[in-house]
């Protein structure tokens, strides 16, 4: 698979329906009235800062391909044709509403103005929404253009909470480095430098389906599809712990004051 460049066509697509887990921060920023938010909504392929998709609004890329739609019944989803290729996990909240907060993160709010669900992209001001052309992968971007998020992968780091399924992954911000999800069950670290290249990988293949889970208590573990533990990192009791892969090729888990708690190099 090819890194992620400044435009959303290099990335390969996949499906992150409803896997996202609810991000650990949001801005607390309050909503206007929904009448103050029709002003707001633009019809094109891009949701800038403090621009807001409504229920039942969308937004298309350029040719007409791509949708993405704000849902009557909650989620946001984004479209190939009839095709849903990613989905919030905010269905069965009818009126909730979306936003490119200010601060760069993607927000869905409920309709009592709660937020719902949001993508761990604050503290990237002026950061914005894009819809592809040809790759079928939904990406918001810094307001220098660079990558921070993507519908497929992570951007630098996986959250605490978070959640990579099958055929995702955490890329590094150099996109040189990306930590898979493989579909036979182990997570893959590939160096795209001289052709795809695994240089570290997880003692879980041959269980099909297995995902891996940044724990809330800490820990990084991949775990089959009966939810049984089948690797860690050994990490828990650190909550707010996070794992990063870097430019360097490393995959690192970090406590939440930035503490490096295990690295795929060896434990620090």
């Amino acid at each position: 698979m090819r890194a992620f460049t400044k435009k959303a066509g290099a990335a390969a697509a996949a499906v992150m329906a409803g896997s996202l887990l609810l991000a650990t921060q949001f801005s607390g920023t309050a909503v206007a009235d929904t009448a103050a938010l029709t002003q707001k909504v633009v019809a094109k392929d891009l949701l800038g800062p403090g621009e807001w998709l409504l229920p039942g609004q969308s937004l298309t890329s350029g040719g007409g391909r791509f949708r993405l739609v704000q849902q009557h019944q909650g989620n946001l989803v984004f479209y190939d044709g009839t095709k849903a290729l990613w989905t919030s996990p905010t269905s069965g909240r009818p009126g909730a509403k979306a936003t490119m907060q200010k601060e760069g993160n993607l927000v869905i709010y409920g309709a009592d103005n709660k937020p719902l669900w949001s993508t761990p992209t604050a503290g990237n001001p002026g950061a914005y929404l894009k819809l592809p052309e040809q790759s079928g992968v939904l990406v918001i971007y810094s307001a220098d253009d660079e990558p921070l998020w993507s519908s497929s992968a992570y951007i630098g780091k996986l959250p605490s909470g978070h959640v990579l399924r099958p055929g995702q992954w955490v890329q590094s911000h150099n996109g040189r480095f990306k930590l898979m999800q493989q579909d036979e069950g182990n997570a893959v670290l590939y160096d795209s430098q001289g052709g795809q290249r695994a240089v570290w990988t997880t003692p879980t293949a041959g269980h099909p389906g297995a995902r891996s889970i940044m724990q809330r208590d800490g820990n990084w573990v991949v775990v089959d599809t009966n939810d049984k533990a089948l690797w860690s990192a050994k990490t828990a009791g650190n909550p707010g712990a996070w794992l990063a892969v870097g430019n360097d090729g490393q995959v690192i888990v970090y406590s939440g004051d930035n503490r490096p708690l295990w690295s795929s190099r060896g434990r620090k």
